[in-house]
Formats: C-alpha cells, structure tokens, sequence
C-alpha cells in the first residue's frame, strides 16, 4: 500500500533522542518525541522528526507522545508506536483489551479512541482521499451501526502457531497471539475454538449463523452457514465471502433499493456478486419481465445464489472474473443500473472502461477502501460518470476500516 496522503501542514518536530539519528539506519527502535498530527489512511496518524515522516500507531491527532520506531526502511518514512502520552486528547480512552497496545495484536487500530471519535477519524480520512484522488470535496460522516463497538463481528479468520493453537497476529508480523477471547467477536464465539487444537501453520474460519451457532474449519471451504439478509435464508459455504457485520449486509441493501432505481422490466448487473443478496434486490425491482446478470468469481457463492434464489428466474449468473465476463456481455442488453461491490482494490481503470461502453445510467458502488474509492471517482469522471450520493458505515469498529456506498450517474 502506497503511503497516505501528506499534504497537510505537519509541524516539524526534532527528535528527543540524544545520540545523532540523521543516519536513517540507526532509527529502529529509537524513542522519540513527537507532535502528532493528522489521522492517515491505515489506522495510524502523521507526525514528523528532522524531515522525515513518522507513521504512529496507538496515537491521535494533537497529541504529544514518546514512540518507539518498529520499522525502518530507509526511505522517507518510518513506522512507530506510541509508548507514552505527554499530552493527551480528549477522545482518548483506556483500550478495553490488553492486546490492543504495541506490540501486541494487528486487528485493532482504535481501540484507544472513543467511539464517536473513531468515526470522526475514519470520516476524515474518506474525505481526504476523495478531496485527493477522486477530486471530490464532500462533508462526510461515517454512520454508526446497530451492535456497538464491541462484541459485533460474526465471522474471523485466525491463525494457528506452531503449538496448534489458533490465536490472531501481531501487528504487521507472523507471530501468532495466544489469545483466550476477541472483544470484538460475538460473545461466546471464540472461547471453544480457542480451546480445540489444529494443524501448525493453518488458518481456521470461525462464523457464527443467524440462530447464534458456530462453525470453525481449517477447510478452504466447509459445511453452509444458515445467513438471513434481504428478507431471505442463506447457506453459504463457512469460507466464502460474507460480511463479517451482521447488520451491514440489510444496511446495503436499504441504500440499493433506494438508490438503484432499476425500472419494472429493466435490466441490471450484479458486479462481484458474491451469492446474490443485493442482486435479489435488483430483482424485486425490475420484476419477472426484467432481468438481473450476476457475475462473480468463487463457484460455491454461486451454487448458494443460485440455491437461494432459485424462485427467481429472471436473475441468471455468469461464473468467471468481472473482468473477463464484461466483454462477453457487451452484445447483451444494456443494463439500466449495475451494482458492483469489487474487493479492496476497487473497480480499476480496465472494469471502469468496459463499465463505460455498456453505458448504463446509474451506477452504484460498494467501496472497503477510502483510497480505492477516491481513484475510482476520479476513474469514472473521466467517462462521464458523476458521484451524486456517498454514505459510509462504521462497520469495522475499532479498525480503521469502513464500508461506503456511492451513486454515480452518466452525464
């Protein structure tokens, strides 16, 4: 990942270290003293020490810490965290689990910062990037969801150590956290996982259904988890793509239905469709004289689609990547309205130009990235296409991630 935007005014900050650091070499594991600045793209805030750029963890815009480097490669940017707060803000609070701390695990980027705080942060940095890649300036405000900031995520991955006991890992390293709950998992979804042991080196996917059961399997793709969104029932493989939100999922498809507008016998797309919860809402609007095409890549999300909207005729699936299936529906009819929720990537330049020549009027558009996003504004200005509506969704808290939805209509 590139680094995060500079642009803001960042006050230069010497460091406190007295032995000669200008040697870029000798900064790992230095303590400095640093003023804090703004919040960056990556769950970490900009500081700056003899002209160099510090990216602190464990800190918050105004802030004065002493923060150890943990990385330095030589370049015009290193990586720190904050050890101890010599003026704190305001928003800062006692992280409620003891892993959250440097060195310790690399789920969590905000557990220090008051909720409310958290989505003013994540809201600056969406604005940010947009301002500064998409060319866009928008007031942003990142909207909290049912659940809290604790106790919320419905599906993890976790890593397995050498002892075979799976665990989550530190920060930007291999090292396996031996850890006996997760804060932010549903209550009771990890404990008996943690307790069982599993093959060394393994990843094991624990979700839990819509009646409170849990699954975990080291599997690539294991036994169907019971999901209920859009007003119907889902079983999909444990391992394939769900939102780990469990109220994100009728959140999005709220925005689709007011937004997609897809007229009564139209026809729509469903880009990177996953098992076709938010096509079942085009569906609902385009009605049995319409039609919706849902393309996606992972064959067991279709079979589930294909499963679960099997009452639906009119939605048809095309098995392959977006970028490959695009061409082969450039003869097909032109869609009225495409949905497409791409991974953290984005859409890119090549989707965004087959999007373009199928010309459909409104497109809307599921981004987990805040720079992803903002290239992609930017991507589809040039073709003609303008971002109308933006809302976002505090999804992941106490990460930095979030979840956004936009609108873009052809000029």
């Amino acid at each position: 990942m590139s680094p995060p935007d500079l642009s803001v005014p960042l006050g230069e900050t010497p460091a406190k270290d007295t032995e000669d650091i200008e040697d870029a070499a000798s900064w790992l594991d230095r303590v400095l003293e640093l003023d804090v600045a703004a919040v960056a793209h990556g769950g970490h805030c900009v500081a700056r020490a003899q002209g160099r750029v510090v990216f602190v963890r464990h800190a918050l815009p105004g802030e004065r810490v002493r923060a150890v480097v943990t990385e330095d490669r030589h370049g015009s940017f290193c990586r720190a965290d904050a050890i101890e707060v010599l003026r704190g803000s305001p928003d800062r609070v006692a992280a409620p689990c003891v892993w959250a701390r440097p060195g310790g695990c690399g789920g969590c980027d905000f557990q220090h910062v008051a909720p409310a705080a958290q989505r003013r942060l994540k809201a600056d940095v969406l604005a940010e990037q947009l301002r500064r890649l998409g060319g866009v300036s928008l007031d942003v405000e990142v909207e909290e969801l049912p659940g809290g900031a604790l106790g919320w995520r419905h599906r993890m991955r976790l890593a397995v150590g050498p002892d075979g006991k799976a665990g989550l890992r530190a920060h930007r390293e291999h090292d396996v956290i031996p850890i006996s709950d997760c804060l932010l998992a549903a209550p009771g979804m990890l404990p008996p996982v943690l307790e069982e042991d599993w093959p060394a080196g393994d990843e094991v996917q624990v979700e839990r259904d819509a009646e409170g059961v849990v699954y975990a399997s080291a599997e690539a793709i294991a036994e169907p988890v019971w999901h209920r969104a859009a007003g119907r029932d889902w079983l999909v493989p444990l391992g394939a793509f769900w939102q780990a939100h469990p109220a994100l999922a009728d959140t999005l498809c709220e925005v689709v239905e007011q937004w997609a507008q897809a007229p009564p016998g139209g026809c729509a797309w469903d880009l990177y469709g996953g098992a076709g919860v938010l096509a079942s809402v085009l569906a609902g609007q385009v009605g049995e004289s319409g039609a919706v095409t849902v393309v996606e890549s992972d064959r067991s999300s279709v079979r589930a689609g294909q499963a679960a909207l099997a009452d639906v005729a009119w939605v048809h699936w095309r098995l392959g990547r977006v970028e490959r299936v695009l061409p082969e529906l450039a003869g097909s009819r032109r869609p009225d309205v495409v949905v497409a929720d791409p991974p953290r990537k984005g859409l890119g330049r090549a989707v965004i130009d087959q999007l373009a020549a199928a010309g459909p009027d409104r497109l809307v558009h599921v981004a987990c990235d805040p720079a992803s996003l903002g290239r992609d504004v930017a991507l589809l200005a040039e073709r003609g296409y303008q971002l109308r509506q933006l809302r976002a969704f505090d999804a992941f808290p106490m990460t930095h991630h979030l979840e956004a939805i936009a609108l873009f209509h052809r000029d």
